[in-house]
Formats: C-alpha cells, structure tokens, sequence
C-alpha cells in the first residue's frame, strides 16, 4: 500500500454499507473540492458559506455526486458546528476508497 493509500485508509473507517468519513472541511470556498489529506482527514473546500446549514447541506450533496450516491446515503453523523466533520455513507468501503483515490489524482 503507497503512502497516500495509507493516509486515506486513516481518514476511512467502518464496514460495508456504514463507512465513516473523517472530513476537515474549508466553508465559503472558490468551488467545492477535495483538497487532499489534513492529518488523518480529508480536506474538502465547500463553495457554501458557513450559515444557516448551508455548507453542511452543500457538503452532503457534494460527496453524494463524487461518491456516485444518492443523497440519501450520505448523512452528516457529528460535526454540525465544527471544521471537523464525520460523514457515514451507505456503500462499499473498496468503492469509496478508489472514487477518492480517482479524485485526488
């Protein structure tokens, strides 16, 4: 496993249908996208600002399309208020990790 395979590998967690997302994410920026690794994270600019929800709305819609999901299969778990941000989404961890490998290259 490379270097940066293992750094996503940290910001992955849980099983098949219920994988976790460690997010660290940057409200209010140019466009939405994924940034790269923050530590054990991964690092999402979101064109949203940070009022009324609208980020958080705008991130789960984001990972959905980039993931391939419905919105409906991604649900912010904790984090409302915060940068650091966990995401479950209901899918294969192999898919999440190579649409996430397919997006930081």
């Amino acid at each position: 496993m490379s270097e940066g395979a293992a750094n996503l590998a940290s910001a992955i967690s849980g099983a098949d249908g219920a994988v976790v997302l460690a997010l660290r994410v940057q409200p209010g920026a140019k466009r939405s996208q994924l940034m790269g690794l923050h530590g054990d994270r991964l690092r999402v600019a979101v064109a949203s600002p940070p009022v009324d929800g609208k980020a958080n709305r705008a991130l789960v819609i984001w990972i959905a399309k980039l993931l391939g999901l419905r919105r409906s299969e991604v649900a912010l778990i904790s984090g409302a208020a915060s940068r650091d941000k966990r995401v479950c989404c209901d899918a294969s961890r192999s898919e999440i990790e190579a649409a996430l490998t397919r997006a930081l290259i």
